[in-house]
């Protein structure tokens, strides 16, 4: 989602996924990583220049003050008040939509195995 640009469609979205037969849904708060961050404001100041400023502005609160935080646990939802509300509104929307809750395969560790030891041996033979 993109903080003042987007994030006003989060329910739409929802709603048109579902109604195509969505079972499952999952958001991720932009992120802006290395050339990436001049880019997309390149692209905002030429495509809504009287919102740009507002949009980097709410992508900051997001991610500390910044606009990339690479922090793992972190990046892809955000942090602080604005992404709490945001993340609130998504497991609503898909509460209400029977989103994340039906329809999701098991998890199956039964044929899970340890790997072998570091520097042990791997044999391919018979492949």
């Amino acid at each position: 989602m993109i903080p003042a640009l987007n994030d006003h469609e989060l329910e739409r979205i929802l709603e048109a996924a579902a109604a195509a037969g969505a079972t499952t849904a999952g958001f991720i708060v932009l992120r802006l990583p290395h050339e990436v961050e001049s880019l997309f404001e390149d692209w905002l100041r030429a495509h809504v220049p009287l919102r740009a400023e507002h949009v980097l502005s709410r992508i900051r609160a997001m991610r500390g003050g910044r606009l990339n935080d690479a922090r793992f646990g972190s990046r892809f939802r955000g942090e602080g008040v604005e992404a709490a509300l945001l993340a609130r509104r998504f497991e609503i929307a898909c509460r209400r939509l029977g989103l994340n809750g039906r329809g999701r395969p098991v998890l199956d560790t039964a044929a899970f195995r340890v790997p072998p030891a570091a520097g042990a041996q791997l044999s391919f033979a018979g492949l």
